[in-house]
């Protein structure tokens, strides 16, 4: 069985494209709203 399948996701709020969980989210995957520091950047652009 793959570890990776069974991994919680949610959906960019910028591009809008599902993204899975990462190790680096560990501590703070709730917060986590953006799928790459691009998305991240972009939004606060389009504030």
């Amino acid at each position: 069985m793959h570890h990776k399948q069974t991994l919680p996701s949610k959906e960019c709020e910028h591009c809008q494209r599902p993204f899975n969980w990462r190790k680096k989210w560990a501590r703070d995957w709730v917060q986590v709203r953006y799928c790459s520091e691009r998305c991240k950047r972009e939004a606060k652009k389009s504030r």
